[in-house]
């Protein structure tokens, strides 16, 4: 039979359309192997719970028609095009968090390897694999699209390596749920996450004894280690692994609102969309990781910061926006609840951004538990006392760390 395809991202899929293809094999998923006829806004669903990207058959089904916006990957997105593309999609929770655990686990998983190989090549001046940038950041994407808790609790509970790949990783885990919350469609989502987990790969160029430092650096050193965006872009001219508007998002994370800024001094909406979201991204993840001149800070202080720094350092409607993306107590922070209990955030709680759900980690006396618990501070079930959150802590409170309790 004669089959004529056409890549489609499942979030383009419309009823009539007819999949005769998978991003991934058909074994695994509840699919019947001869192809998938979109009869409702269900079976979208349904394939978005497994897939970013399918093949539609168009003698079978009904063509794509041609799109201004949301194209195939490697598409560059003007800068006005991108401004619009907010809220045009509203992500509806797909999974729940605990069945999207194994799947988010995968992701997590691949993520890591794959990001670890792309850091690698640049380091030893090999180009970088498309590929590889796109198989990191995909199934992340997919199974954020599909509930963005779950992969950021698999994510927070990573055993942290050199910061330059945890950095990448994070980044590129909050560009893509940042992008979700303000509603982009998927195909940016990955675009976002790929920029993201490369918006520091010029630093693996520059003297590692510069960027260990603990105290401050002269002029010329200074000058060294900001080249890192130069250097950066070179690696990218050299593998074409990202469109357009992405290098415009690393070009432009380290510019600043008032244009104190680099590489080029640029001042407020000057600086394109992407690049505002990076700024506060980047800024964020290196605020709460650990680094050679101070501890981390704990994510409801970087927070602070951030808001602190609006309309002077950050586009205020990107931190007021990320802040509610993060929520209040964001997932993977250290909380003492008002029993005395310690726990971590483990999910947000759409309705109630105060009361989420919870691992407990410590009994009322702060000793350790044995077994850890989980407690949905919206659904309390049989305590006596309804519990809250009296306070965030920061990270490493009472000797506590998630990574090390083995969560």
């Amino acid at each position: 039979m004669k089959v004529e395809e056409c890549r489609v991202a499942v979030a383009d899929l419309t009823e009539g359309m007819y999949v005769c293809r998978l991003d991934r094999q058909w074994e695994g998923t509840p699919f019947p192997l001869q192809g998938v006829a979109i009869r409702s806004q269900a079976d979208i669903d349904a394939l978005a719970r497994h897939c970013s990207w399918v093949y539609v058959d168009v003698l079978l089904g009904v063509a794509p028609a041609a799109r201004a916006v949301g194209g195939a990957p490697g598409r560059a997105y003007a800068a006005h095009e991108i401004e619009a593309l907010q809220h045009s999609r509203v992500y509806p929770e797909l999974a729940s968090f605990d069945a999207e655990l194994p799947q988010a686990r995968d992701a997590q998983a691949q993520a890591a390897r794959l990001a670890g190989r792309i850091l690698d090549d640049v380091r030893e001046g090999r180009r970088i694999s498309p590929e590889d940038v796109r198989g990191a950041v995909e199934p992340m994407v997919r199974s954020m699209v599909r509930n963005v808790d779950a992969f950021l609790w698999i994510d927070r509970l990573r055993t942290r390596g050199a910061y330059e790949y945890g950095h990448a990783l994070n980044c590129s885990a909050l560009a893509a749920a940042f992008g979700r919350h303000v509603g982009f469609p998927e195909p940016l989502l990955v675009d976002m996450a790929s920029g993201a987990l490369l918006l520091d790969i010029g630093k693996l160029q520059v003297a590692p004894e510069l960027l260990a430092r603990p105290g401050p650096l002269d002029a010329a050193e200074m000058g060294a280690v900001r080249a890192h965006v130069e250097r950066a872009l070179e690696v990218l001219d050299d593998s074409a692994a990202v469109p357009a508007h992405v290098r415009e998002m690393i070009r432009t994370h380290h510019e600043r609102i008032d244009g104190s800024g680099y590489p080029g001094g640029l001042e407020g909406e000057r600086i394109p969309l992407l690049g505002r979201i990076a700024a506060v991204i980047d800024s964020y993840d290196a605020m709460t990781s650990d680094r050679p001149h101070r501890k981390a800070a704990g994510q409801h202080v970087a927070l602070q910061e951030l808001y602190r720094g609006r309309d002077r350092l950050y586009s205020a409607e990107v931190v007021e926006q990320f802040m509610q993306c993060m929520s209040v107590y964001p997932v993977g922070s250290l909380v003492e609840l008002s029993s005395g209990e310690v726990a971590i955030v483990m999910a947000q709680n759409a309705a109630r951004r105060l009361m989420p759900r919870v691992m407990l980690l410590t009994a009322p006396d702060k000793q350790p538990l044995r077994d850890f618990g989980t407690l949905d501070l919206m659904m309390q079930g049989d305590r006596d006392v309804a519990v809250r959150i009296a306070a965030p802590l920061p990270p490493g409170a009472y000797g506590l760390d998630p990574v090390e309790l083995f969560l």
